[in-house]
C-alpha cells in the first residue's frame, strides 16, 4: 500500500499520479490502474453533489465519500478534502475534524487549502499524527474572493506562494499542491522545497499531476482549460441508457435469458 513516506520519496525521481474519487467502484478502478493517491476532493460539490460550488460540502459529505473511497482502494492513498470552514476557525474543532478523517473513513491524509493561517494548524496536526496535504496557488473554497482566476502571476504574488510553500514543509506537510499558477513559478517553488509538489495547471514540472476525475472521463459538461479528456464515458453512458430504454419500451427487454420461471406456481391464478 502507498504510504505518506512513499509519496514524499518519489520528490524529484518518480512522478506522483493523483486523481479524485468519490465512491468505492471508482476507487477501485483506479487502483488497478496504479493512480498512487487518491483525493476525496470538495470538488464532488460539483461533480457529485449538484451545487455550483464547492462551499455547501460539509464535513459528513466528505467523511462519508472518503470511507467509501477507502473501501475501493487496497493500494493507493486517500487523501481526504478538507470542506469549507471545517478548519482554520477554532483549532480544536479544526483537529477534530481533521482527526475524524482518519479515525472514522480511514484516510491516509488530509488536504488543507492553506494560507498563512494554516501554518500552525499544519505543525500541530503533524505533531498528533495527521499527516498533512497543503493545497496553495488557486484555492476554490476562497472563490468569493479570488474568482478562479490563475494565482501568483505578479512577483509579489509569487513571492507570497514559495513563502508559503516554505513554510508549510517547515510545519511538516508532506506534499504541496500547486494548482492554477504559472509555470515558471511552479518550477521554482519544486526546486526551492524538499517535499513534492503536486501540479494542476501548474505545468510540467511538479513532482506529480492531479486532475479531476470527471474531466478525465469525459463526464465533466466543461472542463478547465489545464485539464485533459481521455475517455468520453458522458457520450457512453448516454448511448447505453438510451439503448435499455429503447429495449424496455419495444419489449426486447427483458429476454427469455434474463428471467426465470418456476413451472409448479404456473396456476396460482
Amino acid at each position: 500500500m502507498t504510504t505518506v513516506r512513499d509519496v514524499r520519496e518519489k520528490a524529484g525521481t518518480t512522478p506522483i499520479t493523483m486523481l479524485t474519487a468519490y465512491d468505492a467502484t471508482t476507487a477501485a478502478v483506479a487502483d488497478e490502474a496504479g493512480i498512487d493517491v487518491l483525493l476525496v476532493g470538495d470538488s464532488m460539490g460539483n461533480t457529485d453533489l449538484g451545487y455550483d460550488t464547492t462551499l455547501p460540502v460539509t464535513v459528513d459529505d466528505v467523511a462519508s465519500r472518503t470511507a467509501a473511497v477507502a473501501r475501493g482502494a487496497d493500494e493507493a492513498l486517500v487523501v481526504a478534502d478538507m470542506p469549507f470552514l471545517s478548519v482554520g476557525v477554532d483549532e480544536a474543532e479544526s483537529i477534530e475534524n481533521c482527526g475524524r478523517m482518519l479515525k472514522e473513513a480511514d484516510a491516509d491524509a488530509v488536504k488543507l487549502e492553506s494560507g498563512d493561517h494554516t501554518v500552525e494548524l499544519t505543525e500541530r496536526l503533524v505533531q498528533l499524527g495527521i499527516p498533512v496535504m497543503a493545497h496553495l496557488g488557486l484555492t476554490p473554497q476562497r472563490m468569493k474572493e479570488t474568482g478562479y482566476a490563475r494565482q501568483g502571476t505578479t512577483r509579489d504574488e509569487g513571492h507570497r506562494i514559495l513563502d508559503l510553500a516554505r513554510k508549510h514543509e517547515d510545519a511538516g506537510a508532506f506534499c504541496l499542491v500547486l494548482e492554477h499558477v504559472p509555470a515558471n513559478l511552479a518550477a521554482q517553488v519544486t526546486d526551492a522545497v524538499s517535499v513534492p509538489t503536486i501540479g494542476i495547471g501548474a505545468g510540467p514540472d511538479c513532482d506529480g499531476q492531479v486532475l479531476v476525475v470527471d474531466d478525465v472521463l469525459g463526464l465533466s459538461p466543461s472542463a478547465p482549460p489545464f485539464a485533459k479528456q481521455y475517455g468520453d464515458l458522458r457520450e457512453q453512458m448516454r448511448g447505453a441508457m438510451a439503448a435499455y430504454r429503447e429495449e424496455v419500451e419495444s419489449g426486447a427487454f427483458p429476454a427469455e435469458e434474463h428471467s426465470h420461471v418456476a413451472d409448479e406456481l404456473d396456476d396460482l391464478y
